[in-house]
């Protein structure tokens, strides 16, 4: 990819690809990806200094339908793939994107030491509490009740994955929660975690109407959060394990993490190499 061309400022529209996305129609995943260039033309970020980077399902087609640095990787995998990248490439803006199954399934564990790592990365979560590409399974944040799958016509009985409390109990220093219903406060909230120097995790709460079509009433449940954006992990515990998993808004934002020990933005691949053979 060449580097941006000299001329006014690059557009929402200027981030989006020729590839049109063949998401359902009514898939939350629309606004998302609307929600993602929006914050990245807010930021006047040049295309040829974004990579994004995703895993498997219908959400981790995004890279596709952006004109940025993109890779399609597999499933489960797109963080530590994510992770490689920024130490290599620390001048990068490196947005990840996925979904529930991806991200909290087969990637939980690289979920959580993501978490723990604290590497400057924007981890971007489309859940719809369902598998939709593999045709309507019950997923990790699926109710134990819902019984619409024929996997599990009897609910999985199983209680739902709490993605808010297992990133803050992680180390995790930015935590949001945002609905593609919302696409003003979505893309607040993305352009926030994009700035913060850590690892910032974004839940977005995206309708699958095709197979979770229950999920058209969430505009009606989900709602702002009142508190105001605590600093304190165990003040956003106790609103996160109490709340009703509806609240939107920044659950959690801590101080910059130490960047002392993870290479300068500056920083050339070959002062990394040689870095590697003086510890070697």
């Amino acid at each position: 990819m060449h580097g941006s061309p000299p001329g006014p400022p690059l557009k929402a529209k200027d981030y989006k690809s020729d590839v049109k996305p063949i998401w359902c129609a009514g898939c939350g995943h629309f606004a998302v990806l609307s929600a993602i260039t929006k914050a990245l033309a807010h930021l006047a970020l040049p295309r040829e200094q974004v990579a994004l980077v995703s895993g498997i399902g219908c959400s981790s087609r995004l890279p596709a339908y952006t004109h940025v640095y993109g890779f399609h990787g597999i499933h489960g995998r797109a963080l530590p793939i994510a992770s490689g990248l920024k130490v290599a490439r620390p001048d990068l803006t490196v947005l990840v994107t996925g979904g529930d199954g991806d991200g909290f399934s087969i990637g939980g564990n690289h979920f959580m030491h993501a978490c723990r790592r604290n590497l400057d990365l924007t981890y971007i979560v489309m859940d719809n509490e369902v598998y939709g590409m593999t045709k309507g399974q019950a997923s990790p944040t699926t109710a134990p009740d819902w019984e619409q799958s024929r996997l599990t016509p009897h609910g999985t009985g199983l209680p739902s994955f709490n993605p808010a409390a297992i990133a803050l109990a992680s180390g995790a220093g930015f935590i949001a929660r945002g609905f593609s219903g919302d696409p003003n406060g979505l893309t607040d909230l993305l352009i926030q975690g994009i700035q913060y120097p850590g690892f910032s995790f974004i839940h977005v709460m995206s309708p699958c109407v095709t197979y979770h079509p229950e999920q058209k009433s969430w505009k009606q449940t989900i709602h702002e959060q009142s508190e105001a954006t605590t600093a304190d992990p165990v003040i956003a515990a106790q609103r996160i394990q109490q709340n009703d998993h509806m609240e939107t808004g920044l659950l959690f934002k801590a101080g910059s993490p130490d960047r002392s020990r993870f290479p300068a933005e500056n920083t050339s691949l070959e002062q990394i190499a040689r870095q590697f053979v003086t510890h070697s």
